[in-house]
């Protein structure tokens, strides 16, 4: 099963959680350092990274997968 790679916030950082995780897989002093592990984990599962602003609230996605959802080529 293939789980997607969240970034979210904790008192003492920045964690990385996998989807339906109870536990965090990691947590790191800033945001950035979050979303480069979740890039790396996301690239080997070919899954998603869902990062979370402060609050929680879903701010970006990025797929590194499988993409339904391809963006059109353009060049024709």
């Amino acid at each position: 099963m293939v789980k997607n790679q969240h970034v979210v916030k904790r008192d003492s950082g920045w964690a990385v959680l996998g989807e339906n995780n109870n536990r965090d897989t990691g947590i790191y002093k800033t945001k950035e350092k979050a979303i480069k592990e979740a890039i790396k984990i996301a690239k080997n599962n070919q899954s998603e990274v869902v990062i979370h602003d402060s609050k929680g609230v879903i701010r970006d996605k990025d797929s590194y997968g499988n993409d339904p959802n391809p963006p059109k080529d353009k060049r024709h």
